[in-house]
């Protein structure tokens, strides 16, 4: 869905120059970017790899990699706990929730639902493991004779106490569903918001049309389906030379994060920022945003009302006390959360490009076109 927004007659840079400086604190990114209550944890991938060879892995060679353990971006891409194929073979989660963005390349998703999945090209994957899941995630290099670059974010999400223990709940949110704002400034340079969470009001004057866009449905005992959660999960993209004002949070104790990943500078009310960085914002203000530079600038916005409650974290569990934990790995020792019915131990779902999902129930979905 893409809605489009006309020029508004909001405050130039310069205007806002004297208003209070939004920004709280800035942090630099790595491998993980810094994240705050509900949000867990975000990393960003970016991985330039190769052709792909008979097994649907790297048509390189892996000498010098840590395989099962590679992390090392050696020629611009990693095999993470991948042997043959790149990605994250079987392992557990409870207690929280993954969003997988792809903005590039293909996941191969298996889980211990019976739930699989091949999803990218802007496709979003939200996965509430609740009470426990296992699930793979591989990264099929299907073209043999160009290379298949993989972009994606993973943000973890928490889950309040009265939630952790739910049934795991599947979800996919197909890249032509998810609603988009198309911004134009004065000049007429392009904003995009992709909306996966959160709704997004529009500031100054749009028509009555596009005052604001609604996200499609977050899982049922997601934080996003609390009413006053105010979280939001966005993409900005802006065109050199483009501003656009990021309206302000519904909730004053709302806290917000804007990561500034892609371009070269921007400013924020005027400030200018050079650097990639994490910025926390004061969420309480409408905030005017401006492409500085030369080439596309690219924000992912992660944003919500604390949950404000205990966290204890034990490596892809978390609960809220060491006694829950003890149990969380008992359990899992018990029962494997379902185990694994797949064979291969890492499962591909062969060379076909064609995006779909299998739900836990048997029921199928696709896009409604493929791209």
């Amino acid at each position: 869905m893409i809605l489009n927004q006309q020029p508004s007659q909001t405050e130039s840079p310069a205007m806002l120059d004297s208003q209070t400086n939004p920004v709280i604190s800035r942090q630099s990114l790595g491998p993980t970017w810094p994240t705050m209550d509900p949000f867990l944890f975000c990393a960003y991938h970016d991985d330039a790899y190769p052709a792909g060879n008979a097994e649907m892995g790297p048509d390189a060679s892996l000498a010098g990699r840590n395989i099962g353990q590679d992390f090392s971006r050696k020629d611009g891409w990693s095999m993470y706990h991948g042997q043959k194929v790149a990605g994250f073979p079987p392992h557990p989660h409870r207690g929280f929730e993954t969003v997988t963005l792809v903005r590039k390349g293909l996941i191969d998703h298996s889980d211990s639902l019976g739930a699989i999945a091949r999803f990218g090209q802007g496709d979003v994957q939200w996965l509430t493991a609740g009470s426990g899941i296992v699930h793979a995630e591989m990264f099929p290099l299907l073209e043999t004779t160009q290379p298949n670059p993989l972009e994606l974010f993973q943000v973890w999400l928490n889950l309040p106490a009265k939630n952790k223990m739910a049934k795991p709940h599947f979800t996919m949110l197909w890249s032509q569903q998810i609603p988009r704002l198309i911004a134009k400034d004065a000049h007429g340079r392009v904003t995009e918001v992709v909306v996966v969470a959160g709704k997004l009001q529009a500031v100054g004057n749009p028509t009555a049309a596009e005052k604001s866009v609604h996200p499609l449905p977050p899982p049922p005992d997601s934080w996003a389906a609390e009413v006053d959660s105010d979280l939001a999960i966005w993409t900005l993209k802006m065109a050199p030379g483009a501003s656009w004002t990021l309206p302000a949070a519904s909730a004053k104790d709302t806290v917000r994060n804007l990561y500034f990943f892609k371009g070269q500078s921007v400013s924020l009310n005027g400030q200018p920022e050079r650097e990639h960085a994490a910025i926390e914002l004061q969420a309480d203000q409408d905030v005017m945003l401006e492409n500085t530079g030369s080439d596309e600038a690219e924000f992912l916005l992660l944003q919500g009302q604390p949950i404000a409650e205990p966290v204890v974290q034990h490596g892809p569990f978390v609960m809220n006390t060491q006694a829950e934990i003890v149990q969380t790995l008992s359990d899992y020792r018990r029962t494997q959360f379902g185990g694994w019915a797949f064979d291969p131990y890492a499962p591909v779902h062969g060379r076909e490009a064609t995006r779909f999902a299998r739900h836990p129930d048997g029921r199928e979905e696709k896009p409604s076109a493929q791209e």
